[in-house]
């Protein structure tokens, strides 16, 4: 995954899901399944940069009632057309909305919230604050449900990471004057933020993981 691609894809919502699938090697339906089977009927989830919504449908077909927030608006009418067409709309509410507003929420509102493919967006300053609010905002025992970009740590793997990366970064830098921010290491991440680490799965090469991790 890449900052460059990324922006490609957010500008054309109706090709995003396809493209996002492309880009993960068809591993992203596999996690995004994988961390929605723990969330139960019934409970209340909150999905950070919900996108089309694909995590945020994925709950609410098993029963929860979810908020999904995006700064993108394109996105969001995308998500809500397909809420309408799977019979979920009663069961998601989408918001207009980036991390710096989830401080308008209520302590302990949520039992889940999730993350797909956001936190990598984030610069670390916006990670940091996100996870303090996903912590106010999670009941005690809450689930936080990440799947991200990340960094391998084997050498060997890091080195492939690096070399099918490479163009794709410096085309990133050359046309916005930025780079990518992929995790450096999301476990870790997320228990400095006072996380308990549940259960965590990576891709082959290590550059896509799906985590667990509770609130204590």
């Amino acid at each position: 995954m890449t900052y460059v691609l990324m922006k490609v894809l957010e500008s054309a919502p109706s090709r995003y899901d396809k493209g996002i699938r492309l880009l993960t090697r068809g591993g992203v339906d596999a996690a995004y399944d994988w961390l929605c089977g723990h969330v139960q009927p019934g409970q209340r989830a909150l999905d950070i940069g919900c996108g089309t919504g694909a995590l945020a449908l994925r709950a609410a077909r098993l029963g929860a009632d979810v908020v999904g927030i995006d700064v993108n608006p394109q996105m969001l009418a995308l998500a809500r057309a397909q809420a309408e067409r799977q019979g979920l709309a009663e069961k998601v509410t989408w918001q207009e909305k980036g991390v710096a507003e989830l401080g308008e929420e209520a302590d302990a509102a949520f039992d889940v919230i999730m993350s797909g493919l956001c936190f990598s967006e984030l610069t670390p300053d916006e990670r940091h604050y996100t996870l303090e609010q996903a912590r106010r905002l999670l009941r005690s025992g809450g689930l936080l449900l990440l799947a991200d970009e990340t960094r391998p740590r084997d050498v060997g793997r890091r080195v492939l990471h690096v070399l099918i990366r490479l163009p794709l970064v410096l085309l990133t830098y050359f046309l916005t004057q930025t780079t990518t921010h992929a995790l450096p290491d999301a476990p870790a991440m997320l228990r400095e933020a006072g996380f308990e680490i549940d259960e965590v799965r990576f891709n082959r090469l290590h550059d896509f993981v799906a985590i667990v991790a509770r609130n204590p």
